[in-house]
């Protein structure tokens, strides 16, 4: 591994929202100036209110602290298969937090990729299907190895898992699919699709996002122990080095060693 994740640490949630803000609006200028759009994956718990906290804010007037969702394009970093109004899906966290919230006549609306309901009752069908829009976008399958996402925005579960990737899964080993099906996983719903360890760590910019004291235990064995770089944040860490940032609050990493640094 190259040089290490960066790792912000604030107050708490209040303080952190305008460093992610700042962050993730320094990823979409850079996108759009390079190629016109913002490619973004984004997890479920409570990133979802985090982001809106961040984006939703009022804009300091410099030109570089615009949100421009016109030019945004939104997908599920992982979700589970259940109807789209359903209280455990991905998509209706972040319709309720964030989309439903965006004044659009101000700062345009995103285009977003919601897992095709028809599939619900076959996760593996689902995860083809969710991989097809993948490559409608990002270019022909036999093109690119893997889909470039100008930023992945993740969490990271108290075992260590990130998007729907559980330690010591299987699916940790995939190498070539970009999204994988998941039915048996250890919490429920137990049928997800999810995109894949290669895919998440091909990321141009990753951030994760893990606030509050409930953290701590598992913020110290990723970042201090050998067992802890073996779980699904952890392979991250390792995979995607300096292109990782972790936004944390002072009680997520309270007594922890992790390569601080204090601002962006």
């Amino acid at each position: 591994m190259g040089k290490p994740p960066n790792v912000y640490t604030f107050a708490g949630v209040a303080e952190l929202a305008p460093s992610l803000r700042a962050y993730v609006l320094s990823a979409q200028n850079a996108a759009i100036e390079r190629h016109g759009t913002f490619r973004v994956a984004v997890s479920g718990g409570s990133l979802p209110k985090t982001l809106a906290q961040a984006l939703l804010a009022k804009s300091d007037g410099s030109s570089g602290d615009v949100v421009d969702f016109s030019k945004w394009e939104i997908f599920f970093a992982d979700e589970r298969c259940v109807p789209l109004d359903h209280e455990d899906s991905n998509y209706k966290l972040l319709k309720d937090e964030l989309l439903d919230k965006i004044p659009k006549e101000e700062v345009g609306e995103p285009k977003v990729f919601p897992i095709d309901e028809q599939y619900l009752d076959d996760a593996q069908e689902m995860a083809d299907q969710y991989e097809k829009a993948l490559v409608s976008v990002f270019a022909a399958r036999d093109s690119v190895k893997l889909p470039l996402f100008d930023l992945l925005l993740l969490g990271c579960g108290p075992d260590g898992h990130t998007c729907s990737l559980f330690p010591e899964h299987p699916l940790l080993r995939e190498t070539d699919a970009w999204v994988l099906s998941i039915s048996d996983s250890p919490k429920p719903p137990p049928k997800r699709i999810t995109l894949s360890l290669p895919v998440v760590c091909h990321g141009a910019k990753i951030a994760f996002v893990a606030t509050g004291g409930g953290k701590k235990d598992i913020m110290k064995k990723i970042f201090e122990t050998e067992e802890g770089r073996a779980l699904p944040c952890g392979l991250v860490n390792e995979g995607a080095g300096e292109k990782v940032s972790w936004f944390t609050d002072a009680p997520a990493v309270e007594g922890v060693s992790v390569p601080r640094r204090g601002s962006l």
